[in-house]
């Protein structure tokens, strides 16, 4: 199984690429963070993110969700997000990389669980705020510089998704892919 990753700043469209390559037959895994967040946020928790288990919960979530998520004959899928966002996480919120977290990512490195080649959506310009993304287009842009600097000290190549039409984004991930896959 090919397992790609799909990550950036906060508000790059990187929900709107997932839609549409979902769209294209592509089998999407989901952002474990934004699942937490609504989760919290519907247990009436305004802020589940300042949680000091926080990071442990999204690292764990990923987890669950990338060994129970192969369906059928699958044979590529594509995660919003992987456990290397989630060092990224921490390191921005100024926390310490938990053990759990650490192991997590000791794990899918020594099991090449994921593709080597990362697909970085790049920013669009701006930040739209929600309910689970409260973050202003500055802190977004000094969020993807750490996520970057996370795959690249665990040895993952970014392929590059510039701004742009989204169906031209999307495009150009999928023919990337393929290439890749042969």
């Amino acid at each position: 199984m090919k397992r790609y990753v799909l990550t950036g700043a906060p508000g790059a469209g990187k929900t709107t690429i997932l839609r549409r390559l979902r769209e294209r037959g592509f089998d999407i895994v989901e952002e474990a963070a934004t699942a937490v967040i609504a989760d919290g946020q519907a247990a009436g928790e305004a802020e589940p993110w300042t949680r000091a288990d926080f990071v442990e919960q999204v690292a764990a979530l990923q987890r669950r969700r990338q060994m129970t998520s192969a369906t059928g004959d699958t044979t590529t899928q594509v995660y919003d997000r992987s456990p290397i966002c989630t060092h990224a996480l921490s390191v921005y919120l100024g926390r310490p990389v938990p053990e759990t977290l650490s192991a997590e990512i000791d794990r899918i490195t020594r099991e090449r669980v994921y593709e080597r080649h990362v697909f970085f959506v790049r920013t669009i310009g701006f930040c739209e705020p929600t309910a689970a993304r409260r973050i202003s287009y500055q802190e977004s842009l000094e969020f993807e510089r750490i996520h970057e600097q996370s795959y690249r000290r665990f040895g993952y190549d970014l392929v590059e998704v510039p701004a742009g039409d989204i169906a031209d984004r999307v495009a150009s991930i999928a023919e990337t892919m393929a290439r890749l896959s042969v």
